[in-house]
């Protein structure tokens, strides 16, 4: 969900200032949970089965620990299917000494991770320009889709598995079972569920926060993992709503496919060792894609092998399943999308054509239209409010600024009560719920929020009066006060505005590229992501629950966490149609078909009104039915991305014991940024550096899934002052599954005045049934 970066950054803070202001502290006593990953089950591990496994790794640790502290010499979690390791509580010491380790690859701290719809579907659809019928019939229940989140609620009915076949013979997970959870609880939709305790040593002597993970069952606590399943692959749901608004047929992007939910996070977020030991099981289990709602903020990412949702992806992919991964929420900034390692399916977050409008209608007669959520009582016959600027009701010593913001302590009451008070955002620090508990605390009957960011994310009020309006309608109403004694306003119960335009849009929200390496174009695709209606826990946002009515069974979330299974539903729904197809080709034809117009015909814009970018929205809005065809596609192999471990500085006896092959054999002219962008298969395309008389050139290499006998002839979409050739520029494919390779050339045009930074295209292929769009950045220097 969105604004859960905050609380992560905090968190992070305090691990790291509270040893410094604590009193020297004895770093060779304090411990912590440390991830001790050791590459591929092949590259020199235990072998011979699980328990061996686990006494050599309980060897390796006995020679590191000293002798009279045997007695703490345990494993919090193994990893023994797709990859070997395990997690333990060690000193600092201990950790290093562990790294130094000829088996190891790499020893990283156990860090919590952050937890990053109904007509979302039908909106894809339309925007699709196909008819769904005859293609959706070729979806089969096969297909399984591993949910790694806050758990569960079973009985949700996006769960009922009414007409669902048996379980497929290959599914080899289980359903644990818990104080509130039996194996009861699983059926043909739901067909497993895992959960992961916290390690109760991790922090036993130390100054630092634990690691927060589930505990005690895959129920879930929270409704973002119940959220997050129902979008991928709920049940359809005639007349979902919350509220009365929203209302529809709630269904999952596969909703013939199964669920499997891995409860590795509650409310506090997610523990890393959780969460890598999550993917390894799901990866056993036999899940066909996995959708991951979680990353690490931005401000504190790490390499990628210290990852562990990269480090869990690299092997499911070596194992033939899909991971997709939200982009994250600290956007519209560029340089904050997380999750950003190549073999992952990075997805940003858009709108659809839906708004939630909650309009003011001024004393004047005047009414403005706003933005939220809200379940007020307010109305036009009920009469109207007072109305005030907060920084006319400043409480005594409070500065004026901070009055005006809402600002904590900053209202006085007397003056505030019984009315509506205007607020303005020119303190980010203040988040729109802090506004909202301040207006309420102090009396007021709603809170008119002027701000331009976030207003295309509605903000859920509950019964409380709220609308959120941007700077032009905010000045119109600041005026109004201004303009006379008595001002008064009504905000009125929110309306859903069904087909509006634009959509889709950037989410402001929605992570930027580039990414952690800039030889890869991320994010890589866009999916609805703002205001998603699924299935959620009846306790859920109590705080939002209208005075008088039953929690709702289904709630209105925002994020990339909601556009992730988005994606991942659409995957779901591909590999129910091509089995046979890879992780890699599933994402390319995603990709490839997906769509960079809007609702109005326009190319798609960012929250801010300008055109985005593919550090914006990758390739583009999927498109989930045109992928089901998408004339070519771009198979990226486990060798590409080991090599470009070897290009990205990986030293050669490392990335074999990740791949488990000792023969594995880095390219010559590794490490390269440059080698990145043309060695890996990609299905888009990022050259880091530019310079004139200096061309870059990209490989690529396609294979034919289309008709026989077929020509695709190439067009370029080339940005102001660069030059960019395809050779060739024709492929012509004499049957299906055949190749070809092409090369693109990119270069400063002679004598343009080309501005430095990146600049964006695309390649286009097509043989007149197919359009085959491959986006492209250049960073000029």
């Amino acid at each position: 969900m969105v604004n859960t970066g905050r609380f992560v950054i905090l968190v992070l803070a305090y691990r790291f200032l509270v040893p410094l202001l604590s009193a020297e502290p004895d770093h060779t006593t304090t411990r912590e949970s440390y991830v001790v990953y050791m590459g591929s089950p092949s590259g020199g591990g235990g072998g011979g089965g699980l328990e061996v496994m686990q006494a050599d790794h309980l060897q390796m640790l006995s020679s590191i620990v000293p002798g009279d502290e045997q007695g703490r010499v345990a494993l919090t979690q193994s990893y023994h299917h797709a990859f070997e390791g395990f997690a333990a509580a060690l000193t600092e010491e201990e950790a290093a000494a562990l790294s130094g380790h000829e088996r190891v690859v790499s020893v990283f701290k156990d860090r919590a991770l952050q937890l990053h719809t109904t007509r979302s579907w039908d909106f894809l659809e339309v925007q699709s320009g196909l008819r769904s019928g005859r293609l959706g019939r070729r979806a089969s229940g096969d297909v399984i889709i591993g949910i790694i989140d806050t758990g569960v609620w079973p009985e949700s009915p996006s769960f009922d598995d009414a007409g669902m076949r048996e379980v497929p013979a290959r599914w080899r997970g289980v359903c644990m079972e818990g104080p509130d959870f039996n194996k009861s609880s699983c059926n043909k939709k739901l067909i497993g569920a895992r959960y992961y305790s916290v390690q109760p040593e991790s922090a036993s002597n130390s100054n630092t926060p634990r690691a927060v993970a589930a505990t005690g069952s895959p129920r879930d606590t929270v409704g973002h993992g119940t959220h997050t399943a129902s979008t991928a692959a709920g049940a359809e749901v005639a007349d979902a709503d919350f509220y009365g608004l929203a209302r529809g047929a709630a269904k999952g992007g596969a909703p013939a496919s199964r669920v499997a939910v891995y409860r590795a996070c509650s409310l506090g977020g997610c523990s890393s060792s959780a969460v890598l030991k999550a993917v390894d099981d799901a990866v056993a289990d036999g899940v066909d894609v996995i959708s991951i709602s979680i990353g690490m903020s931005s401000a504190f990412q790490s390499d990628f092998l210290s990852d562990p949702i990269a480090l869990g992806a690299l092997h499911a992919h070596q194992r033939g399943v899909l991971v997709v991964c939200s982009g994250g929420n600290d956007g519209p900034n560029p340089y904050t999308v997380v999750n950003s390692a190549p073999w992952l399916l990075t997805v940003a977050a858009s709108s659809i054509d839906r708004s939630f409008q909650s309009t003011i209608a001024l004393g004047n007669g005047a009414v403005v239209k706003g933005v939220a959520i809200n379940f007020s009582n307010q109305s036009l016959s009920g009469g109207q409010y007072p109305l005030v600027f907060g920084a006319q009701a400043a409480a005594r010593y409070a500065p004026v600024a901070e009055a005006s913001n809402c600002y904590p302590g900053s209202l006085d009451a007397q003056k505030v009560a019984g009315k509506i008070v205007v607020c303005v955002s020119t303190d980010p620090m203040v988040s729109r719920r802090v506004k909202k508990l301040v207006a309420e605390g102090s009396g007021a009957r709603g809170l008119v929020l002027i701000n331009d960011a976030e207003k295309d994310v509605p903000f859920v009020a509950g019964g409380f009066a709220l609308s959120q309006v941007g700077t032009d309608a905010g000045a119109q109403i600041l005026e109004y006060i201004n303009s006379t004694k008595d001002p008064t306003a009504v905000i009125l119960p929110t309306e859903d505005v069904k087909d509006f335009k634009p959509a889709p849009v950037v989410a402001s929200f929605s992570a930027r590229g580039p990414g952690m390496t800039e030889s890869i174009l991320k994010p890589d695709l866009m999916a609805p992501g703002v205001s998603i209606l699924a299935a959620t826990i009846p306790s859920a946002d109590t705080d939002d629950v209208p005075p008088g009515r039953k929690p709702s069974a289904y709630a209105i979330k925002s994020g990339t966490s909601m556009a992730c299974p988005h994606v991942a539903g659409a995957a779901a729904f591909v590999k129910s149609a091509h089995p046979g197809w890879t992780p890699s080709m599933i994402r390319s034809a995603l990709m490839t078909t997906a769509t960079t117009m809007n609702n109005l015909g326009k190319p798609l814009a960012s929250s801010t009104g300008a055109a985005a970018t593919g550090h914006d929205m990758g390739a583009g809005e999927m498109s989930p039915l045109r992928a089901l065809s998408p004339g070519l596609v771009f198979d990226t192999t486990t060798h590409d991305y080991l090599n470009f471990l070897c290009y990205y500085g990986y030293k050669e006896q490392i990335v074999r014991k990740v791949s488990g092959d000792a023969r594995f054999s880095c390219p010559a002219g590794a490490p390269s940024p440059d080698l990145i962008a043309s060695g890996v298969n990609y299905p888009s395309i990022s050259v880091p550096r530019l310079r004139r008389g200096r061309p870059a050139t990209v490989t690529r290499t396609a294979i034919n899934v289309g008709a026989t006998n077929a020509t695709y002839a190439a067009a370029v979409e080339a940005p102001p002052g660069v030059t960019v050739r395809v050779s060739p520029d024709r492929l012509v494919f004499s049957s299906r599954w055949t190749t070809a390779r092409y090369e693109v050339s990119f270069d400063v045009a002679a004598g343009a005045g080309v501005s430095k930074g990146y600049a964006h295209g695309a390649v286009t292929w097509s043989d007149g049934a197919h359009s085959v769009r491959t986006p492209f950045a250049v960073n000029v220097l």
